[in-house]
């Protein structure tokens, strides 16, 4: 399967390894573009799909970047697994790039203050209004990180847009040329089959 391991890991593990592959950043760059390349579909849906995935990198609401790849790419007719690669855009080392340039992009174009923002966003949940009120709690946090996700949204959708326009090209002709290599590769073999079952049957008749 293309995302499951036979031995589970630990939450201490997964984070560890989210944080810095084991075989290194290159390395996982290089197996996310093999992968890419090697999907089945046309080079169209593939590239499609990757770039909902890449979008989806760019909203604020991580843990939810697969799914709303998926349901992206779902809608505008990508490939679903193409999607799941392509929130690899946003990972450990992009995303403190990413964040601050969606929240500060997203002030600007909601005419607010980043500075201002930024500010709220410090924890204030009391730890009183953890015990007393549920309610409140709620209260308290959407307060503290509404500020925050609101200008990240706006502007992570144009920027996000961005990418994904940014990366379906590339993809695209990463994928169509591999499939033209294969597709050379697999009538080679054929031709070299035809030539030598003929070469056979003449010796055969010989």
């Amino acid at each position: 399967m293309l995302f499951k391991r036979r031995d589970r890991q630990s939450y201490v593990e997964l984070t560890r390894t989210w944080l810095w592959p084991k075989r290194g950043w290159r390395r996982a760059v290089n197996y996310v573009w093999h992968r890419v390349t090697r999907l089945s579909g046309s080079s169209h849906t593939i590239a499609l799909g990757f770039a909902a995935g890449a979008f989806a990198s760019f909203t604020p609401f991580l843990g939810l970047h697969f799914i709303i790849g998926g349901l992206l790419a779902f809608a505008i007719g990508g490939n679903i697994l193409a999607s799941a690669l392509g929130t690899f855009v946003g990972n450990p080392i992009t995303f403190p790039f990413i964040w601050l340039l969606t929240f500060n992009f997203g002030s600007y174009l909601l005419g607010v203050d980043a500075g201002d923002g930024a500010q709220v966003a410090m924890p204030t949940i009391s730890i009183w209004a953890a015990i007393s009120s549920p309610g409140q709690l709620w209260t308290e946090f959407w307060t503290s990180v509404w500020p925050v996700i609101k200008p990240m949204a706006v502007g992570g959708a144009p920027l996000g847009f961005v990418a994904g326009s940014v990366c379906y090209f590339p993809v695209k002709l990463a994928v169509n040329t591999y499939q033209k290599k294969r597709q050379a590769k697999l009538m080679r073999r054929n031709n070299v089959g035809t030539s030598g079952g003929a070469s056979s049957s003449r010796e055969a008749g010989v």
